[in-house]
């Protein structure tokens, strides 16, 4: 009892433990917060990746693909057996897209994937991450008569709305350039050369988008003669003898939010989305055929809906457009270049992977088949390896917490030299004096973990409210909105990370009081108090 009475006695009243304590609790504290952040940014960095990427991609070294997909599908479900949970197959080639904005034409270079509508959503989340509310339903390249401001982007006006607006105003706007040639005396480029609406649209807009209001003109006067449902007359593969823009679109093609929006400050300083087109404008897209050598096919798309997984990477480099479209328009017939898998959860992605190289090896079949994990390696170490150093660093804290301790024991035995022989004079036994310092290191370690513990969930529980303050404080944010997509710090707590944590400390804390222990244990009572 008396090993127990000293020890909180101890911590009590020697305030140079409490030093101590702090460095303890610091450290603990502070391995907490960081853990937490980390994982709650790998969690979200592995759910965007996973959300675009399949369990298992299957594909072909060149731009050409395989031919036969349905053979080559077929023999994957032999292989993968009752652990494949979804299929589909996919077309995947570098292009260009070209978007005018005020009369000029800007460039963008994308990752065109061709996909079928029905089952690429089987393999991934990628319908979650569409701004258009029946898009993420069921995914189709027609365009939407309106409903894009529901989406947390808050989009200007888009859709068949949108475009019908815009056709009649860039009309407006041609016969006004008509009247002022002929006003003129200017030869009249139409009467020269007939063109077409189609050519016209092609050319680019004349009005710049974002000027057009959909409440300036009553909708009632300018559509008198569009058809009640305009997407019956939107189908791509329906021949037209005229391309009407107000009841016509070229095949569809969904954007990555980044590729058609920029995101930037304004002049007060408040961050703001810039959109360089929206659901209803048309682009133009330029892709290589295949076959050798490849040529570059150019086509005009309509913009149907935006692409956002919150991935810079994705969202600024991926395009989607009906794979039979791709297919035709690169003259490839049925070839596809991947086949994406979605295994049911709880398979080894890495056993099905082997077993589907062993049935397709490398020097008979030129595919290359990996996880997503297999495709996004490097990045997923480097931030595994910045956890672990984070980790190993922040825990030196604590290390060096446990060298204020050892100091600090050395003093309290040198000081107590006289008390310890009295003690042992009395017939304390060398265990009993020894277990008393360790008994303070472990209550040093327990107080300061403890304290360390609560501080970090509170600071992690209320961290987004943390930055704001430190925000207001220090005019500087935290995250800046332009660069990062995360509308708060993601976190995630691991029990047994803290239990980790914490364990670790009072360890540490205890072994920092064993060779005082030791000594104290080991000295003499006649010794002790020979000078007194």
């Amino acid at each position: 009892m008396y090993k127990l009475l000293l020890s909180w006695r101890y911590l009590r009243t020697r305030y140079i433990a409490l030093a101590s304590i702090i460095s303890v609790t610091l450290g603990v504290g502070t391995l907490i917060v960081v853990n937490s952040v980390m994982a709650g940014f790998a969690r979200e960095m592995h759910v965007r990746l996973h959300g675009i990427l399949a369990d298992v991609i299957f594909e072909a070294h060149d731009l050409n693909g395989f031919v036969n997909p349905l053979w080559h599908m077929a023999e994957i479900r032999k292989v993968v057996g009752d652990d494949l949970e979804g299929m589909t197959a996919a077309v995947h080639v570098p292009a260009m897209i070209n978007i005018q904005v005020r009369g000029q034409w800007l460039t963008r270079q994308v990752n065109l994937i061709g996909v079928d509508e029905e089952t690429y959503a089987q393999v991934s989340d990628f319908r979650q991450y569409l701004l258009h509310p029946d898009n993420q339903k069921q995914l189709s390249f027609l365009l939407r008569e309106e409903g894009y401001s529901e989406s947390a982007r808050q989009l200007p006006p888009s859709g068949w709305k949108y475009r019908r607006l815009k056709s009649h105003y860039e009309r407006e706007y041609e016969l006004q350039q008509r009247m002022l040639r002929q006003a003129l005396g200017e030869p009249d480029p139409a009467a020269e050369q007939a063109v077409s609406p189609a050519s016209d649209s092609a050319a680019g807009d004349t009005v710049p988008s974002d000027s057009i209001a959909t409440d300036a003109v009553p909708e009632s006067e300018i559509l008198a003669t569009v058809p009640e449902n305009p997407l019956d007359a939107a189908r791509a593969d329906e021949p037209a003898q005229v391309f009407d823009p107000s009841t016509h679109q070229h095949a569809g093609i969904v954007l990555g939010i980044a590729i058609g929006s920029v995101r930037q400050r304004n002049a007060a300083g408040e961050v703001q989305d810039y959109f360089l087109c929206r659901p209803g404008d048309d682009v133009r897209v330029t892709f290589p055929t295949a076959g050798m050598p490849p040529k570059a096919a150019s086509e005009q798309c309509t913009v149907i809906d935006f692409y956002e997984s919150k991935m810079s990477e994705y969202d600024s480099g991926f395009a989607f457009v009906p794979i039979s479209w791709l297919q035709e328009k690169r003259v490839m017939g049925d070839a596809v270049t991947t086949i994406q898998l979605k295994l049911k959860p709880g398979t080894d992605l890495n056993a099905v992977r082997d077993r589907l190289r062993e049935r397709f090896p490398a020097d008979e079949f030129p595919y290359r088949i990996q996880t997503w994990r297999d495709m996004q390696g490097p990045l997923l170490a480097a931030v595994q390896m910045e956890t672990t150093l984070l980790n190993i660093l922040l825990f030196l804290i604590i290390a060096v917490a446990g060298f204020g301790i050892l100091a600090t024991f050395f003093m309290i035995v040198v000081e107590k030299t006289r008390d310890i022989g009295i003690l042992k004079a009395l017939g304390a036994p060398s265990r009993g004096v020894m277990s008393i310092f360790l008994s303070y290191g472990f209550s040093l370690g327990l107080v300061g973990s403890g304290v360390g513990m609560i501080g970090g969930l509170l600071f992690v529980y209320y961290i987004n409210q943390i930055a704001q303050l430190i925000e207001i404080v220090t005019g500087q944010e935290v995250f800046d909105p332009t660069v990062y997509y995360f509308q708060e710090i993601p976190t995630i707590v691991h029990p047994l990370t803290v239990l980790g944590v914490v364990i670790g400390a009072v360890l540490i804390a205890v072994a920092a009081s064993v060779l005082p222990a030791l000594r104290a244990a080991r000295l003499h009572p006649v010794e002790a108090l020979r000078y007194e």
